[in-house]
């Protein structure tokens, strides 16, 4: 097993080919051909939310390596979660803010069954 950090050789119409080290966490750049050099992306495996076979939404650690916007949100050079259902980046703090929201929408969405269940036997509900 190689200790060598890994690298990747990526074309680009603006810098030609650009040499960059590879995060661990990268899945590769396989199917991923960047125009410029800014658009090279790093990315980890989606994990992925379904439902009954529906895609929902998924996440992934990124990272914009030459990214010039220093806006996180919007993937910067400083890796991050991207969540494909609010289409952000975010950091440690905001992905625990954005689990506990979806916490509380999990416990909104069990009250609304509870309230159907009575509905559908004969109650009115609220």
């Amino acid at each position: 097993m190689s200790t060598e950090p890994r690298t990747v050789t990526l074309p680009t119409i603006d810098h030609g080919d650009v040499t960059i080290p590879e995060p661990s966490w990268c899945i590769g750049h396989a199917d991923y051909r960047p125009e410029y050099r800014a658009d090279i992306l790093h990315r980890g495996p989606d994990v992925t939310l379904t439902f009954r076979g529906h895609h929902i939404t998924d996440a992934c650690i990124v990272q914009g390596p030459f990214s010039t916007i220093n806006i996180p949100e919007l993937c910067s050079s400083t890796p991050g979660v991207s969540i494909s259902v609010i289409a952000r980046t975010l950091d440690p703090v905001g992905l625990h803010e954005l689990a506990a929201v979806l916490d509380g929408y999990a416990d909104r969405l069990r009250d609304l069954a509870d309230e159907l269940s009575a509905v559908l036997a004969g109650g009115e509900g609220r």
